[in-house]
């Protein structure tokens, strides 16, 4: 049998869960999902899967084995794209990892013309605020903000974050209105924003007429979402600096006020983000450049 085919419908199998979703995506009958597993595991001398009636869960061996096999026929698949004249309709699986407030406000809402760009991407995206191994979780790129700490990676700079201090009506009126940012210390609560990396705190700063000013601030709450950050100044937990971008439209309807306007703070870098190994992929080429383009025409940013 097929080496690479028996590869393609156990990674298949892993994904979907069951032999009966595997075969149907695959569009295959399901005797001959299961003889290719089989043959793969007698070919290999390891039991890769346990079967129950209703699930298959993948046995620490199948694991290994399928993280491997996974980057494998990523591989080949960009192999033959590269063959086949794919720059000018990039195809195949595409794993890419973005922040929250990011992936609801800006990237999801703009996929459908992702899609009718490129119909032959399957783009499965990671939405979270917590940092990605790019290599040992086989991800494709991702888009985070903020300095680029792991030098051994690409990263493509496409847009600058610009953040504003906001409160909700409820806090201002409970608590008054900060007059300047050394008030925050002393008479206000902030909500707290740490990083899911390192678990330090991210200080608010603000900057006027050359001067530069860090606040950690008293805090009652402490996330590190920014959508759940942007939920929590709406419920009156504290003032804080969120991204414009996921604030405009409750400063709009008065959900929100900003304060401290006379201060600003500096820009804080989005990058898109790959491993070195990628950079010759049409398909990771066509997101970073389509990324790119969406983030320029964006108002926030």
């Amino acid at each position: 049998m097929d080496q690479i085919q028996s590869m393609r419908v156990f990674a298949r199998v892993v994904e979907a869960g069951t032999f009966t979703k595997a075969a149907a995506s695959l569009e295959l009958p399901k005797g001959t999902v299961t003889k290719l597993v089989q043959h793969l595991e007698g070919r290999l001398k390891v039991k890769l899967l346990n079967r129950t009636t209703r699930r298959v869960t993948v046995t620490p061996d199948g694991a290994a084995y399928y993280e491997r096999a996974s980057r494998l026929l990523n591989d080949l698949d960009d192999i033959e794209a590269s063959m086949t004249n794919a720059q000018a309709s990039p195809s195949g699986r595409l794993r890419v990892d973005v922040g929250t407030s990011v992936a609801s406000l800006i990237v999801i809402p703009a996929l459908p013309g992702f899609y009718e760009r490129y119909p032959d991407i399957q783009l499965d995206l990671g939405v979270s605020d917590l940092p990605v191994n790019l290599v040992s979780e086989n991800v494709d790129c991702v888009i985070r903000g903020g300095e680029i700490v792991d030098q051994s990676l690409v990263a493509r700079r496409i847009a600058n974050l610009s953040l504003v201090t906001v409160a909700s009506p409820a806090y201002l009126k409970r608590h008054g209105t900060p007059r300047h940012p050394d008030d925050l210390e002393a008479d206000h609560t902030t909500v707290g924003f740490f990083s899911a990396r390192t678990g330090r705190f991210y200080p608010e700063v603000f900057v006027k007429d050359g001067e530069t000013i860090e606040v950690v601030g008293r805090h009652k709450m402490s996330v590190n979402d920014s959508n759940a950050h942007t939920a929590a100044l709406l419920a009156g937990l504290g003032v804080s600096q969120a991204a414009a971008f996921s604030v405009r439209r409750y400063l709009a309807s008065g959900e929100l006020v900003e304060v401290l306007a006379e201060w600003s703070r500096p820009a804080i870098p989005i990058h898109v983000v790959y491993p070195p190994n990628r950079h010759l992929s049409a398909k990771v080429r066509a997101f970073v450049d389509w990324a790119a383009e969406l983030f320029a025409k964006h108002p926030g940013l």
